[in-house]
């Protein structure tokens, strides 16, 4: 499963709902990229580095930048 199905599914929203509430808020929901963690926080839209508490990395990305909308 990619990770952008992840952060949906664990969100319990659609992709197309994730990308119209990104898109209209300052923040969406990011998800941790390394393989086995599938952290979640609200992130700016255009994190590709944002803080993993889970991991303690910066691997956190937003929805938005894992379905190629920025």
């Amino acid at each position: 499963m990619s990770k952008l199905q992840e952060l949906c599914d664990v969100e319990g929203m659609s992709l197309e709902d994730l990308l119209r509430d990104g898109v209209m808020d300052g923040v969406c929901y990011g998800i941790c990229c390394n393989k086995g963690c599938n952290y979640t926080t609200e992130v700016e839209p255009d994190c590709s580095d944002g803080w993993c508490e889970n991991c303690e990395s910066n691997s956190v990305k937003s929805g938005l930048i894992l379905a190629g909308a920025i």
